[in-house]
């Protein structure tokens, strides 16, 4: 299995949920998974959930990497993961990242959020993260 990861380059998503307009943070993360050897699709700012999973069908990611600044973590967060798993992509790796505080992380997680990242994790942690737990995605 770890062989046919290393023939293609791990694909990551980045997506700003709901109508957080601070982005920074996700094209910062998204340039640095490039340097660091992911392919990288960032969708830009004010995505739906829906928008969010049909990118990620599209582009055939690995991971989806939620930026999350605006508190509506509780609410968009779950329903990012419910339309991965609609669209046939609960293999998908889903990441949050941005202010999101310690007790809310295990609802995320229940909702089926893998990790959050918090402010000051640095690029080369997330990446080994993802190097680590990104499971092969079943072709059809």
């Amino acid at each position: 299995m770890i062989g046919a990861m290393t023939e293609r380059r791990i694909r990551v998503l980045i997506a700003k949920p709901g109508l957080d307009g601070h982005d920074r943070g996700a094209k910062v993360l998204a340039r640095g998974l490039r340097d660091e050897g992911f392919e990288v699709v960032y969708t830009g700012l004010r995505q739906t959930p829906e928008m969010i999973a049909s990118a990620a069908l599209q582009e055939d990611v690995d991971v989806v990497g939620l930026s999350i600044l605006s508190g509506a973590h509780m609410t968009l967060v779950p329903r990012v993961c419910r339309a991965l798993r609609d669209e046939g992509l609960g293999d998908v790796l889903v990441t949050a990242g941005g202010i999101i505080p310690d007790d809310d992380v295990p609802a995320l997680r229940e909702a089926g959020v893998d990790r959050v990242f918090g402010p000051g994790t640095t690029i080369g942690e997330v990446a080994e993260y993802l190097r680590a737990n990104v499971r092969p995605r079943e072709t059809a």
